[in-house]
């Protein structure tokens, strides 16, 4: 017994191994799975210069900064521009119309894609179902340039739009790509129109993984077709709703600014200006670009608090999260 228990000892007070460490761990890993990793790598790179590279960027928020200066000698000037734009006529008409075109794609958008794939799951002729998904996937595909050249070309008014209202209505025609209160209409329609067949490809998907078992005890039990999409669709894709739902509220102050900056002039900048188009304007086209870095940084912070706490809602309601 001493013997074994000298050898135990022995044994334990050796150094351990150098392959348990955690460099060695993922040599070892990146050598069996070096494919994978060359997989990743463009994505990866792609978020640190892209993503991750810029951050270094934002100190020019606190500086008065200027190129010839560079980052570093740049004077310093702490919370001036923030307080410069909180002060400013444009805040709470930027904050105002960056929260209305969310709250409403969020409102409207986002569940256009899940009842147009519930509707879809429950047609059972093939041939008609595979042409409604082409013709309401193909939009996706079109340029957004292109979409909003539409939008201008039929909202005219010499359009096909005002000319059908005014043959069944007659009046007059109405410029509605210069008129400010018909902005957010034309936005969100727009949008949708555009990107609910792609977006309920992600729910069709989800639909797929509902145990059909369920569906034939509900049969059984004498549910219709209604109360077997409330009881046993929904509830099976409700991970996937709000997995993606967390997503949209951390994008919620990023309000397809591209789009917006191909459909709004001046006289719509009441309903249409929000925070990503003001700084485009304020950076790029008037250089001011510690102003605009500011403003850029109060957005990205509104936002990441926002994912947060919708991710903390969903946390403590159920069980699906990001982290």
């Amino acid at each position: 017994m001493a013997k074994l228990e000298k050898e135990v000892t022995s044994f334990n007070s050796k150094p351990k191994n150098k392959m348990n460490s955690f460099g060695e761990k993922v040599i070892k890993d990146f050598k069996r799975n070096k494919v994978i990793y060359l997989m990743v790598s463009p994505v990866v790179l792609y978020y640190i210069i892209f993503q991750y590279g810029p951050m270094y960027g934002l100190q020019i928020a606190f500086k008065d900064y200027t190129p010839a200066l560079g980052f570093l000698q740049s004077p310093w000037v702490g919370f001036e521009h923030f307080k410069e734009f909180f002060n400013s006529f444009f805040f709470w008409r930027l904050l105002k119309n960056t929260l209305l075109l969310s709250f409403y794609s969020l409102l409207f958008a986002f569940p256009a894609g899940i009842i147009l794939a519930l509707l879809l799951n429950e047609i059972r002729g093939g041939i008609f179902k595979r042409s409604v998904q082409t013709i309401t996937y193909m939009p996706h595909f079109v340029s957004l340039v292109v979409i909003v050249g539409i939008l201008f070309d039929f909202m005219a008014r010499d359009g096909v739009v005002n000319d059908i209202l005014v043959f069944l209505f007659g009046g007059e025609p109405i410029a509605f790509m210069r008129e400010a209160d018909w902005f957010r209409t034309l936005f969100i329609s727009s949008d949708i129109w555009q990107n609910v067949g792609w977006s309920s490809i992600i729910f069709l998907a989800a639909m797929s993984n509902v145990d059909p078992a369920l569906y034939e005890a509900a049969k059984i039990d004498g549910a219709g077709r209604l109360k077997q999409m409330w009881h046993i669709t929904l509830p099976g894709i409700m991970p996937t709703v709000v997995i993606l739902l967390i997503l949209l509220i951390g994008k919620f102050m990023t309000v397809g600014e591209e789009k917006i900056l191909l459909m709004y002039n001046p006289t719509t900048y009441e309903t249409a200006d929000v925070i990503g188009t003001y700084v485009y304007r304020k950076g790029i086209l008037e250089s001011n670009f510690s102003y605009s870095a500011a403003v850029g940084l109060f957005k990205a912070l509104i936002a990441f608090t926002l994912l947060v706490i919708a991710n903390s809602i969903a946390r403590k309601v159920g069980d699906t999260k990001l982290w």
